[in-house]
């Protein structure tokens, strides 16, 4: 299926997998953590595949360690290979960052300085990955919780660059645009603005939170909220250069009825274009 026919859709998450199932909402489609079916069977792979035959799905990876400074890992990509051809997702993603140390995995998506040292290890990881799966995939832009020194590069810029090196699409987060302008105190809307939209492959919508101790001086990416106001109006403000490309609603916390799921997609529908014809 081509991403031209997708719409608004949703991460899936296992207690709402009858209704997902059963789901007929025009453009509809599903997204997984890959790393959650990366095994050889057993009723979760087999939940998997069951919703593969019935609605678009895409696989958004959280372990591939894109900006380490070694090749992602040959068995990992094997196996992710292995789902990939086992479900056929419109679409594989992963993150700019790095979370690996030594064999080691970091509990969090880490951010490295955007030098050219760092844009030839990336490009040079995501070809690696492109070749390994037989097919590109795309990268989303971080979030962003301290000032690092030592960049070269606007993240603007360093995502064009790398999107042209590797030919890799880019997976526009619009929640983690807003929380790393409000904590770095820079301009949501330039970012926007600067942002290389032809290269876009997907739209995420997610919801945040204040920091704990620190309360709205540090917003996280916290995916456990409905989208907030500030958000939805940044989408609208992009989605009118981006176009008609497959938006998701993000959500893995606090995690609500399927019905009020729903309502939030219908949310972001509502402001997407109309549906490029597949060729």
């Amino acid at each position: 299926m081509r991403t031209s026919l997708l719409g608004a859709g949703l991460g899936l998450k296992l207690e709402h997998f009858p209704e997902a199932l059963d789901a007929t909402a025009e453009g509809l489609w599903f997204e997984v953590h890959p790393e959650n079916y990366m095994v050889d069977g057993g009723p979760r792979r087999l939940a998997l595949q069951s919703l593969a035959a019935r609605h678009p799905l895409s696989l958004h990876g959280v372990s591939l360690s894109l900006a380490a400074d070694v090749a992602p890992d040959a068995a990992h990509l094997a196996r992710l290979r292995e789902l990939v051809q086992r479900v056929q997702p419109v679409l594989v993603s992963e993150h700019l960052a790095w979370s690996t140390w030594r064999g080691e995995y970091a509990p969090d998506l880490l951010p490295f300085p955007r030098n050219h040292q760092a844009l030839a290890r990336i490009t040079d990881n995501i070809q690696r990955t492109q070749e390994a799966l037989g097919r590109a995939i795309s990268v989303e832009n971080p979030s962003h919780y301290v000032h690092l020194d030592g960049h070269d590069f606007s993240e603007t810029d360093f995502l064009t660059e790398l999107a042209r090196r590797s030919g890799c699409g880019l997976l526009l987060d619009i929640n983690n645009v807003h929380v790393s302008a409000r904590n770095l105190g820079t301009d949501a809307l330039g970012y926007l603005d600067a942002f290389p939209v032809e290269a876009v492959t997907e739209i995420h919508l997610a919801g945040h939170a204040q920091d704990p101790v620190l309360g709205p001086a540090l917003l996280v990416d916290s995916h456990d909220a409905p989208v907030g106001d500030e958000v939805w109006q940044l989408f609208r403000h992009v989605i009118a250069r981006v176009g008609a490309v497959p938006v998701l609603i993000e959500r893995d916390g606090n995690i609500p009825s399927w019905e009020e799921l729903m309502r939030e997609r219908a949310m972001a529908a509502q402001w997407l274009p109309a549906k490029r014809q597949a060729a």
